[in-house]
């Protein structure tokens, strides 16, 4: 369970945090939320389809990472295999939550996951330089925790104004593999661009005045990485095969 504590130059002075992503550091996931601002940097690398948040109902933009459960093709042995990193990867295992002013308001601030493999007191990025103002890395987080407070939003309207106009859709995409295998995936939803196509004026005119059109490109932009997925996916099983061949003439 995480162990969300309030980040204080008094408590965490001497903590410092692993930003390399990794399995071994929960990195290990199929898709990842991300929000419209950074859409045009996501759709060059990775498909953003949307989901349905079991507990709420809600939709919510996602960067699809892997072709199964718990995969992500894109921690290779060098480091993270893309030139973008979706913002809820970047912030782990910093969190928003909200605080009682005097006033009685509830205003946002910075928690750290304390049971996460990321921090430590001996390795990674300090939080803190040793005056007690926070670090350039922790500048940086706050910046993008400020975004993805925003982003929520942001996310939340963009879905209704996609849903008012049954621009969603459920979707199942089925990729075939070299090995002959293939992979199904399901319970993602996609624009239906043939529905795009016959909006009229007013509800086009709605779109872009509330920056939605734009965004709505960009989500039809990044199908064609689909192919990349694959791509990955194949070369993983190509090296698989090789080191198959390579242990059997051992055992030979």
């Amino acid at each position: 369970m995480p162990d969300y504590r309030l980040l204080t130059s008094t408590e965490h002075l001497d903590h410092c945090v692993i930003a390399e992503k990794s399995y071994a550091m929960g990195d290990g996931m199929m898709h990842v939320m991300v929000f419209p601002p950074e859409f045009r940097a996501v759709q060059h690398h990775f498909p953003i389809f949307f989901a349905k948040d079991p507990e709420t109902g809600s939709f919510y933009p996602t960067a699809l990472l892997g072709l199964e459960q718990d995969e992500n093709l894109f921690l290779e042995s060098h480091g993270w295999g893309a030139h973008y990193l979706p913002m809820m990867m970047e912030r782990s295992p910093f969190f928003i939550s909200f605080q009682s002013s005097i006033e009685g308001e509830k205003r946002p601030v910075v928690s750290i996951d304390m049971d996460s493999a990321r921090v430590t007191k001996n390795k990674g990025i300090r939080l803190f330089q040793d005056s007690g103002e926070p670090s350039k890395y922790l500048q940086d987080v706050v910046k993008k925790l400020e975004a993805i407070h925003k982003g929520h939003q942001h996310n939340k309207d963009f879905a209704s104004a996609l849903l008012e106009l049954e621009l969603l859709e459920s979707c199942n995409v089925e990729v075939g593999l070299e090995d002959g295998s293939q992979r199904k995936l399901t319970g993602f939803y996609a624009l239906n661009e043939d529905k795009l196509h016959k909006l009229d004026g007013e509800s086009l005119s709605s779109l872009h005045s509330n920056n939605f059109l734009h965004s709505i490109y960009m989500c039809l932009a990044s199908y064609s990485r689909i192919s990349t997925l694959v791509e990955k996916k194949n070369f993983l099983i190509r090296a698989k095969n090789k080191q198959f061949v390579s242990e059997k003439e051992v055992a030979n």
